[in-house]
């Protein structure tokens, strides 16, 4: 009787300690149940988040798809040339305000650090703004050409556009700090038509900075200041389907996309549709979510509880069947 107990015993272990053991998977699944609206961040920090940007995977349009990143309240924007801090962005007039550590700054003066050309990913609708200026510092004339705009294409038009301009209004007025650089260093403005050009032109120029001009709403031409930074402008993709899914009298969803399929989709409370929140033609009760808006499948709690039964129907069938070993677990009867 006392091996039998002992046995009795030792199987009884083992069944409670699996039961435990599998405890963290089951539970899990019992919080999986979140809206999927409530899945896309609306802010970071202090800046907003809206259509058609999103910061989590299947938020907003594809064409921005993992384009921003969140970390500590800083939102930044990833671009093949690295990754920036964003300082501000517009949705009335589409654009991002970014700000480029590697870039001169007024406290560099004539400590001209080593820096690295910016570049964009054409293919996220995103673009350089033309209200960007670019300053070019201590050139090489031997290789750039280097001269009062005006002058020069008056002389050579066709090669205007080819100039840095030695003449440039922000070079004897650098925003903030107007006095920065000595006498002895050269200043010009040039602006990049591309990556390439940049490229070639911070080969043979000790740095550079961009300045873009913003819209104070004052009476021109004092409506527009200059600040440091880089102003890139995006589009925002009007559809049929995200004003609808917008629209507050039809559920007022947010716009996102399908991760595999990149095509549309509503996120709601209940969950995602291809239509509208309030669409009379969706069960909500009978509908299934699927790995949709980089979220997880959801597990309703009485499927949870289906499987917490079956591993305990399991772990019985386990205890019936296992045979008398006097306490000692062999290789025979090991249950993993």
């Amino acid at each position: 009787m006392g091996f039998l107990s002992l046995s009795s015993s030792s199987s009884s272990s083992s069944s409670s300690s699996i039961f435990f053991l599998l405890i963290p998977l089951i539970f899990p699944l019992l919080t999986l149940t979140t809206s999927q609206s409530s899945l896309c961040r609306t802010s970071c920090g202090d800046i907003p988040i809206n259509y058609p940007l999103g910061i989590e995977d299947g938020c907003g349009s594809p064409y921005y798809r993992k384009i921003l990143a969140c970390s500590n309240g800083q939102l930044h924007l990833r671009t093949p040339s690295g990754t920036y801090p964003i300082r501000s962005i517009s949705y009335s007039d589409p654009h991002v305000l970014l700000s480029d550590p590697f870039m001169w700054n007024c406290l560099d003066g004539n400590n001209f650090r080593p820096t690295r050309p910016f570049s964009l990913d054409t293919s996220t609708h995103f673009s350089l703004s033309s209200l960007n200026d670019y300053l070019f510092f201590n050139c090489t004339p031997d290789h750039v050409v280097i001269g009062p705009q005006p002058v020069f294409c008056d002389r050579f038009p066709d090669r205007c556009d080819s100039t840095c301009d030695s003449a440039s209004y922000l070079c004897r007025n650098l925003p903030e700090c107007r006095s920065a650089l000595a006498s002895a260093t050269s200043c010009c403005s040039y602006y990049p038509k591309a990556t390439e050009s940049l490229r070639i032109m911070l080969k043979y120029c000790a740095s550079y900075t961009s300045v873009h001009w913003r819209n104070v709403g004052s009476t021109p031409p004092y409506d527009q200041v200059p600040e440091y930074g880089i102003r890139v402008d995006f589009d925002i993709p009007v559809t049929t389907s995200c004003l609808r899914c917008q629209d507050v009298s039809k559920g007022g969803g947010r716009c996102g996309f399908d991760i595999q399929t990149q095509s549309f989709l509503c996120l709601c409370d209940e969950g995602n549709v291809t239509t509208y929140c309030k669409d009379p033609n969706v069960s909500w009760h009978s509908k299934k979510n699927g790995v949709v808006a980089g979220t997880v499948s959801a597990v309703s709690v009485a499927g949870a509880m289906g499987i917490g039964a079956g591993i305990w129907y399991y772990l019985r069938k386990v205890k019936a069947k296992a045979p008398v070993t006097h306490g000692v677990q062999s290789n025979e009867n090991r249950l993993f």
